[in-house]
């Protein structure tokens, strides 16, 4: 039997992008990742939380791996390692990934993807999502803590479920943010640094997304917060790494987007249960419960789980078939006899 395995490269995407649109792209993760946890919700779907190991000198990188897994249909698995020091050493992202598909009968790899630019592009369409739903609809200015590639998809997805006029951006390296203008100009938008206390007194939507070390937070005092302010944290992700003031954090409604996983690597793991709000899937299933929240400070705890990097390679298998994108190869070893390994 020939098997056959779906290659999707980093040309391949860019390729996609430029025949699909970058526009485009974002609208339709947002739109499938929306739908993605209502189904999940509803189903009482369960992903379970991320796994992994410890890595690089001092234990500051981390390589895990987030599976899901689509009952009768197929099982998504990322393999994704975080390296800090990767920008700045390397000339790397910070994170490196790759996505796989599984035949949920076979076992089969029927697709392997980057998962870099889908990382990405994920992670800005769930802010996109929970900030729709938590944030004020008016909301026009929004604030950056952190000026790296996360960022950059965290303000496209912004931008394209909300009408912005301002937009306005820190980082502890002022080279990240001197560049930050140019890697969005796509965009059209009014983008300037500045400090974290303004970000705060005008932002009404604010995305934390740094790789502050373990124990090395908070990245945002969150002393002059407006009253409806929604922040989207993005950037913890491991024990004992978190970005927001604990009193911020017991003082506003904080919306997991995987519970379990939260509350062991995202800002909930210093928070009880009881002091957690609704976790997102569940929030989207009831929006008059969540419109009751939009005057009110909100913070979506953004760990980013598996059920994402499925939802957005669906998205990316569905376009490389309309585009015939991607080159299949026969990657698996399947000799005339199952029984015999040396079989030709």
């Amino acid at each position: 039997m020939r098997l056959e395995t779906l290659v999707i490269t980093q040309d391949d995407l860019n390729e996609l992008i430029r025949l699909h649109g970058r526009h485009e792209l974002m609208d339709l993760v947002i739109e499938r990742l929306q739908e993605a946890f209502l189904l999940a919700h509803q189903e009482g779907t369960i992903t379970p939380a991320r796994a992994g190991v410890r890595r690089c000198p001092g234990g500051t990188g981390v390589l895990e791996w987030m599976p899901h897994h689509d009952s009768g249909r197929c099982l998504t698995l990322k393999t994704v390692a975080y390296t800090p020091a990767n920008p700045t050493s390397r000339s790397l992202p910070t994170i490196l990934a790759a996505l796989t598909r599984f035949d949920d009968t076979s076992g089969h790899l029927t697709a392997v993807c980057d998962g870099v630019l889908p990382t990405a592009v994920r992670t800005g369409a769930a802010s996109a999502v929970a900030s729709r739903l938590l944030a004020r609809p008016d909301s026009g200015t929004v604030g950056l803590i952190g000026a790296g590639a996360q960022s950059v998809t965290q303000l496209h997805a912004l931008a394209r479920v909300f009408r912005l006029s301002q937009v306005l951006v820190h980082d502890s390296n002022p080279v990240h943010c001197a560049s930050f203008a140019e890697r969005t100009a796509f965009l059209g938008l009014n983008v300037r640094v500045a400090a974290p206390q303004e970000i705060e007194e005008a932002a009404d939507i604010i995305c934390t997304a740094t790789s502050v070390p373990v124990d090395g937070g908070p990245v945002l005092e969150a002393t002059h917060l407006t009253p409806h302010a929604h922040i989207n944290a993005v950037g913890a992700d491991l024990p004992g790494k978190t970005e927001l003031p604990l009193d911020l954090l017991r003082s506003a409604t904080v919306v997991p987007d995987h519970l379990e996983q939260a509350r062991k690597e995202g800002e909930c793991q210093r928070l009880s249960m009881a002091e957690i709000g609704p976790d997102l899937p569940s929030l989207l299933a009831s929006p008059m419960r969540a419109r009751a929240l939009r005057s009110q400070r909100t913070v979506f705890d953004s760990t980013g789980y598996a059920l994402e990097d499925h939802a957005v390679l669906d998205v990316l298998l569905e376009l490389a078939d309309k585009y015939d994108i991607g080159e299949r190869v026969q990657l698996e070893h399947l000799p005339t006899d199952a029984l015999n390994p040396y079989g030709a």
